[in-house]
């Protein structure tokens, strides 16, 4: 697998500060690996269900902790699907979010 690219992997943790109003803070963590676009099937399929899918992102599987948000060329995708494949890899699908730019 090519892993020429770099994407970061957002993670987001809520605290309160001490007026008791709730903060998000991001942490990144910068991965190697490998971004192309999904397939014709994938980006019909997901327009049927309301997503609106634009990459693929292929890293090693022991290099993803469930996190919910990557950074690709600098614009923060969703994750809205996972795929484990055979050789120790995971696909993440990406969409682009209003509220994520």
């Amino acid at each position: 697998m090519d892993r020429s690219n770099v994407c970061y992997l957002i993670t987001e943790t809520a605290t309160q500060d001490e007026y008791g109003v709730q903060q998000t803070t991001e942490t990144e963590r910068m991965v190697f690996c490998n971004v192309s676009s999904v397939t014709q099937r994938e980006w019909f399929e997901g327009g049927r269900s309301g997503l609106n899918p634009e990459l693929r992102v292929t890293m090693f599987a022991y290099d993803y902790g469930n996190e919910e948000l990557v950074k690709v060329n600098n614009i923060i995708y969703s994750i809205y699907r996972t795929y484990i494949t055979d050789n120790d890899e995971i696909e993440l699908y990406l969409e682009r979010r209003h509220g994520n730019d």
